[in-house]
């Protein structure tokens, strides 16, 4: 190879060489420019590494707080026979068992955890709903007798206390459930199938569950849903957050599915325990109202700019709200000045003041504000709060629009479906499966008291009413379920042709 061309190739490789080394050094440096083309500046997702918990010092701190609860009930063999049906092999599969003129001791176990440290305890009313006895037992295999200080059976919550401490008990703080996040690491300990002072972990799966457990307690049911493994025996154990701060009571699970458990938030339990302490039972003030959320359509049709508030559905005769003028179809905005943002705040704001308390209701009515000044009742004094045929019209409107065919109300029909002579409107008789109607729920036998807010006393008045809507406007129907108790709600329709 001649001289020149190998001196050449001897430069060109240490040129490279150079362009190499250079390259290294400003890219160890970070002295490379951006190149912005190349940089994607909005809408890059956030890479950030989570910590996990240390779940074996929150479990070293919160299982010291936790008990078994267990529960002796003698039952009287006449109280028995009555609320226990007899088998029909009875008597030819009898085995050993109690005589049926002996009282029958029945035992079932729960969880419960300390909230201070002279021994008092919280654990779900429906554990020791028919107590005689109440033993709790420690982690370490102490037991104690224990007795029901106070109990709810509308929030499923109850009060106990040891009877004879003999020391200092370990408690849990009571944290705060309306700042918990969808997401959080959440601990559940308790007695599932009486295997003491198990330990699950989960998430926060989502918060203000409504199951319809009981009719004592929808108006207050607002769960805390986990996917941390709860079972039969986990009920009244603490759900923690990772601060060992109780932030719910484990209540309900729903058995067609796999963790999907459901606790009580810890600021329920709040407002009702000065109660629990020092009267044994909770004193809610009552309106006499049933309420509903609104929804979009709902606000667009009583012609509101927002959802806020709640939608007063019926109101009892007689009791605290009629007397101090609510209507049905008013929408409730504040109380006392201070705004509601739904069903549940209200529910919520009204069950906290005792009985007599003198309170302003500010309502929407026929797009006015309007204040009303009403003295609340006591809730637990009432029970609750929510409370030859004509031929069918089968033409125009009120089937092509609504999806239904109605009636007015003969003495036939009435004897039909069950009415009583002061209900007043047209029944619906059919109700087709594809229509504005089925969608939102109405069924054969609802009787159409108002569309509109005007009041339907025969089958013309509901056609002319429909006829007014344009396509894509509301229409307000107010509509009693007999079925139901008599149950008065509002149904929403949008016509679209």
């Amino acid at each position: 190879m001649p001289r020149e061309r190998q001196t050449y190739y001897s430069l060109a490789a240490i040129v490279v060489a150079a362009v190499l080394f250079g390259m290294v050094i400003a890219g160890g440096l970070d002295l490379t420019p951006p190149v912005d083309a190349d940089r994607n500046t909005q809408g890059q997702p956030v890479m950030e590494t989570i910590a996990s918990p240390d779940f074996a010092t929150l479990a070293d701190r919160v299982v010291p707080s936790v008990v078994s609860v267990t529960i002796k009930d003698v039952q009287d063999p006449s109280d028995r026979n009555s609320r226990m049906p007899r088998d029909p092999f009875h008597e030819f599969f009898r085995g050993p068992q109690t005589p049926d003129d002996e009282p029958l001791v029945r035992r079932s176990a729960g969880s419960g955890f300390f909230i201070s440290g002279d021994g008092e305890i919280v654990t779900n009313y429906h554990v020791i709903e028919d107590a005689d006895e109440i033993e709790i037992e420690l982690v370490d295999g102490l037991q104690f007798e224990a007795e029901v200080i106070g109990r709810d059976e509308a929030t499923d919550l109850a009060l106990l206390k040891v009877k004879k401490p003999d020391r200092d008990f370990a408690y849990l703080a009571l944290g705060e459930s309306e700042a918990v996040r969808v997401g959080e690491w959440v601990m559940a300990v308790g007695n599932p199938l009486n295997m003491d002072h198990t330990v699950t972990v989960g998430v926060v799966s989502a918060k203000g569950r409504v199951l319809g457990l009981s009719r004592e307690g929808t108006s207050f049911e607002n769960y805390i849903q986990t996917d941390a493994a709860i079972n039969l025996g986990n009920s009244g154990g603490p759900l923690v957050n990772t601060r060992s701060e109780v932030i719910a009571i484990n209540t309900a699970i729903n058995a067609r599915g796999q963790n999907l458990g459901f606790a009580v938030p810890v600021n329920i339990l709040r407002q009702i325990l000065p109660q629990l302490r020092e009267h044994g039972k909770v004193i809610r003030g009552f309106l006499g109202i049933s309420v509903s959320n609104l929804n979009q359509d709902s606000a667009e049709a009583f012609g509101l700019s927002s959802r806020n508030g709640a939608l007063v559905e019926g109101v009892t005769p007689g009791h605290a709200a009629d007397k101090g003028g609510v209507r049905h179809g008013d929408i409730v905005v504040e109380i006392n000045g201070e705004a509601i943002e739904d069903t549940r705040e209200l529910i919520d704001t009204i069950s906290a003041m005792p009985p007599g308390t003198d309170v302003e209701l500010t309502v929407i009515r026929d797009g006015k504000q309007k204040k009303l000044d009403i003295e609340l009742e006591a809730r637990d004094e009432i029970g609750g709060e929510s409370e030859g045929e004509a031929e069918p019209s089968r033409d125009d409107d009120t089937a092509e629009r609504l999806g239904i065919s109605v009636s007015e109300l003969s003495a036939q029909i009435r004897q039909m479906y069950g009415l009583e002579d002061d209900v007043n409107g047209v029944v619906i008789t059919r109700v087709m499966p594809v229509s504005p109607a089925a969608d939102q729920g109405l069924i054969r036998g609802d009787v159409i008291l108002e569309a509109n807010g005007e009041t339907i006393e025969r089958v013309d008045q509901l056609r002319d009413i429909i006829g007014e809507v344009d396509a894509g406007g509301y229409l307000r129907l107010y509509v009693q379920r007999p079925q139901a108790g008599g149950r008065s709600f509002f149904s929403i329709l949008k016509l679209t042709d």
